[in-house]
Formats: structure tokens, sequence, C-alpha cells
């Protein structure tokens, strides 16, 4: 069951706006999963539903009109919407990685493919400096994390003054934009009704003043009483701030004194480690060369009155050349032990080349060699995608997010992609975070799967559970837009488009899109149903005083086709159990 896996990564009641001349659009209303250890998460949903920007939250990429309303990204006890810069700094690459959708933009043109795969393992060479930061991690972050709250209590303040006055302004541009449009008349309307409209242009005149007054005075009223609360707010957020900041920075002091006594013993103790393991090596090879001298000055005095001269000068040239690659292999072998000694302090650019070799090997590129050397616009789409995959996968995350990795490539190489992507998974034991607008993607991408509509997951639940048993209506609908080769049905496009988000609908945002619909759909926004254990989804129709309602045909035909598939190959499942 679920709740008997590890939770690596919990999103909880996510929202995020993004601040437009027109005023917020919410963007994220309410998102919640959890992502467990080696599994395969996929977000599915039209463009716009809000997929990318929940996972830019995560990787703390968001753009600076983007605004965190409410909820938790939580990873390793830390909220990720509450961190700064420099602790995303330590997460971001290392911890969670992230493959973009276009190869191409992801890549610099005028950059040779393996500087840039190397390049975040030696903007991070100081490996000291990253344990030390590792160890230090709880209380840097609680510390960093008392100035990000207080200034994000002072931006929320300001937001919302700022919200407000333009929800005043946007009210007195209406009023004006309407009266301009009547005043547009004068041009089109016959000439023996331009005095009438005249004196309705004055009467609306004079109504567009006196509204506009009234609503500046509200704005100046509301803005007062915002600033007056705004202002308790701030110094309340900041008496907070003050009396946190004391006590949080001498924890730690204390903390970065520990890790640095941690660090110097860990250096200490591997210092002891190679200066034995050097010593034991040298005087192995030492012992091993001495040994092979006095073998070769043993062969030549006992050839000195050899009759065959010319034989007994080759065997000993022989000798000698094996002594020499003895006395190199010895050599070689002293010097990969100091290598592998000095990696555990810090990343050379031979190591930081041998591993970016490695992994361009792993994600399926020939000849890494030769490409380490190449410029992106000398690969194909396909292994563009590879060398991003690769950059991922340098640091050794956690968690991988594939944001649409597959968009810009034909079907073969989506294939080749998504082969690399669950085998990489497999051999890692990676958690996954696959964002696609392809169903047919999902099926052989996901363990479970989250369908987002409009800024909200309307359903989750395990693959077979989505694609055998699926209950939302907007699930239906993308269910039935997949090309099949089995079934006979047209297939059905979904009528209309997502709603604007900058004025979100009131109840069931699919609704007006929603052949299925009820009355309440429109007035109410439906709660969350329990399914199963693992099965949930936000639709009227599991309610128990809903009208029986049955998916379409399509999806049904297609359903006991799979199963009857799934039968035959020896494989039983029952939907809804």
């Amino acid at each position: 069951m679920a709740e008997e896996k590890e939770i690596i990564l919990s999103v909880k009641d996510l929202e995020i706006s993004f601040k437009t001349d027109e005023g917020l659009l919410h963007a994220v209303r309410g998102v919640s999963f959890d992502l467990y250890k080696g599994e395969t998460l996929c977000i599915v949903g039209e463009s716009g539903s809000g997929k990318s920007v929940t996972s830019k939250t995560i990787m703390g990429i968001l753009p600076a009109s983007a605004v965190i309303d409410n909820g938790s990204v939580m990873y390793e006890g830390e909220d990720l919407t509450q961190i700064d810069e420099s602790e995303f700094h330590r997460i971001r690459g290392n911890k969670i990685g992230m493959i973009f959708q276009d190869p191409l933009s992801s890549l610099n043109p005028i950059k040779k493919v393996g500087k840039q795969i190397t390049e975040a393992m030696l903007v991070n060479k100081d490996i000291l400096k990253l344990k030390k930061d590792s160890l230090i991690s709880k209380e840097s972050a609680a510390y960093e994390n008392n100035l990000v709250v207080y200034k994000r209590a002072v931006s929320k303040a300001k937001n919302a003054i700022a919200l407000s006055d333009s929800k005043y302004d946007m009210q007195i541009v209406k009023l004006e934009n309407n009266y301009n449009h009547e005043e547009d008349q004068l041009m089109v309307i016959p000439k023996e009704e331009i005095d009438a409209k005249k004196a309705e242009l004055k009467e609306m005149r004079a109504e567009l003043k006196k509204q506009t007054k009234v609503l500046k005075a509200e704005k100046k009223k509301e803005h007062k009483r915002l600033t007056a609360e705004c202002h308790d707010e701030k110094k309340a957020a900041k008496a907070l701030y003050k009396e946190k900041k004391p006590g949080l920075k001498a924890a730690l002091k204390k903390r970065e004194k520990e890790a640095d006594v941690e660090i110097k013993r860990y250096k200490e103790e591997e210092t002891a480690k190679y200066d034995e393991a050097y010593a034991a090596l040298k005087a192995e090879c030492d012992a091993k060369i001495k040994a092979d001298v006095q073998e070769v000055e043993a062969f030549k005095a006992s050839k000195k009155n050899s009759h065959s001269e010319i034989l007994a000068k080759q065997e000993i040239e022989k000798r000698e050349k094996k002594h020499e690659e003895l006395v190199n292999e010895c050599e070689k072998k002293l010097n990969d032990l100091e290598i592998e000694y000095r990696s555990k302090f810090k990343i050379t650019r031979k190591i930081a080349k041998q591993r970016a070799l490695n992994i361009m090997a792993e994600v399926g590129i020939p000849q890494p060699e030769v490409r380490f050397n190449q410029y992106p616009f000398e690969f194909s789409g396909g292994m563009r995608q590879r060398i991003v995959i690769a950059i991922a996968l340098m640091a050794n995350p956690e968690v991988l997010i594939c944001d649409e990795p597959t968009t810009a490539l034909d079907v073969t190489i989506q294939a080749q992609i998504l082969e690399l992507i669950n085998q990489i998974k497999k051999d890692r034991n990676m958690s996954i975070i696959f964002i696609t607008h392809d169903l047919g993607v999902v099926a052989n991408m996901a363990d479970r799967v989250a369908v987002m509509y409009a800024g909200k997951i309307v359903e989750v639940g395990t693959a077979n559970e989505i694609f055998y048993n699926p209950r939302h209506p907007y699930t239906w609908a993308l269910l039935s837009s997949i090309p099949d080769l089995d079934s006979k049905e047209k297939l059905e496009a979904i009528p209309g488009t997502p709603p604007y988000l900058l004025n979100p609908p009131k109840g069931d945002a699919f609704a007006a899109r929603n052949k299925y619909a009820l009355a309440i759909d429109f007035k109410q926004e439906p709660p969350t149903f329990k399914i199963s254990e693992t099965h949930y989804a936000s639709t009227w129709l599991l309610d128990k005083r809903a009208p029986k309602t049955e998916p379409p045909k399509i999806v049904t035909q297609r359903i006991k086709i799979s199963l009857d598939r799934a039968k035959k190959a020896g494989i039983n499942y029952e939907p809804g159990k």
C-alpha cells in the first residue's frame, strides 16, 4: 500500500499566481501530491493546466512575477517554498534534477557539450565545502529562512495593496472603455440620430465622472485601510524575525564549529588511509621492481660469455622493456591512488571529464570521447536530449523532473528516450515526476498518474486505475481523444478551451466543457471523493445523490479491449478493486 512506501517529496495545498497588468492569474490552485521513492508519477493535462509551474516551483526557478500564495513543498524536512537561493543552490541539480522539453534551447550553441556536461560539477568542485554545507544545512536553512519569511510577509502585504489598487483601476478603465465604445458609435450612426446620441453621451459622461469619483474614493479608503493593516503585519513579522535571529545565528555558529571539527577529522582519516595504502603499494612496487632488476642483472651476467651475442642482446632488451613496463605500471597505480585520494576533497577537470564520459556512454551516446568535444548543432534532436539527460544525471540526483522531454522528437526517438529514462530510473532507483499532455506516453511510464485541469489535480490513481477505471469526465475526455488502432468509434475532441484563470470560474472549472455536467457543477466546486486507497477524483458524479453516468462508448470499448488482451496474457485486473 502507498502509506508503506517512503515519501521523498510532498506537495501540499500549493497555490501559485502570476502578477499581470490585469491582475493576478491563478495558475496553480491547491495542488497536493506525494512522490514515493523509486516511482514515476506522471502529471498529465492540457497546456496551461499548471503542470510546468508546479515543477518549476519544486526547482525554485519561478519567474519574478510569480507569487506563492499558499502551500508547501517538503523535501528532506525543508519547505522549498520558504528557502532562499543559496539553500536552493545546494539542492537544485545535486538533489533534484530537471530535464526540459526543448533540448536545443536548453543547450548553449557556442559551447562544446563536454564543457556543458561538466560545468555544474566543476562549479561545485570543492567537495569539503559541499560536505560542510550539507552538515550545516538544517541550521543554515533555519537562519536564512527566517529572513525569507519576513521578506515574504512584507511582499505579501505590498501585493495585497497593489492587487486592491489594480481592482479599482480596472473597474475605472472598464467604465472608460464602455464610454469610448459608445462615443465611437457617432462615426457610424445615421446623421439624424447624432444629436440624440450626443445627449446620451453627455449623461453617460456625467455618470462616468460620478462613478469614477466614487471608485477613487473607495480605492483611497481601501488603500489606507490595507496600508494600516499591512503596517501592523510587517511590524509583527519584523519583531518575530528579530526575536528569532540571535538564537538561530548562535545555533548556526555552533553547528559550523562542529562541522569544521567533523571535516577536519574526515580529512585526517582519509589522509591516514591514503598514507597507509600508498606506503603499502609503494613497498609492494619497490619489491617487485627490485626483484625484477636483480633478475635482469643476473640474466645479463649469465650471458656475458654467450656464443650467441645477438640473441643474448635481444633477450636482454626484451627483459629491459618488460622492466620499464613494470615501472610504468607501478607509477600509474600510485598516481591513480593519489587521484582517488584527492577526488575526495576536490573535483578536477580530469575527474569531471571521466565521469562525463561514463554518463554519456550510460545514456547511449556512441564514441563519447569524440562527441565530448563537439557542439550541439553536430547532434540530432534525440542525441541532444540525451546530452540534456546526461547533464541532469551528473550530480546523481535523487529526484528527476522530466518536463515533456519528448515533445520536440519524432515517435521513434520518443520511444528510445522513454526507454532510456525508465532504464535510468531502474538502475539508480530514482523517483521521477514526468510531465506530459500525452496519455500514450503515460501508459509506458507511469506507476501513478495525476490528471491536472485549470490549476488543480482532478483525478489521481495508479496507472491501472486511471486507464481501466477512470472516473472524472476530463480523464474520459483525454482518453477519448487518443488515436487507437483497435477502437472503431470516432475520436472525440474536447469542446471549448480551458478557462481564463485571471478570474477562475465558479464551481467545477471543467463544467462549461463537460457534457456530463450537473447543475451543481456551475455553482459549487466538487470535493475530492475516495474511490480506493490509491484512487481519488474531484467530480460531483461520484456523489451518491448524482445520477449514474457511464463513460463514453469509446472509453469503455478501449477498456474492454485492453482487459481482454491482458487476460489472454495471463494478467487479471478488476476495475474498481
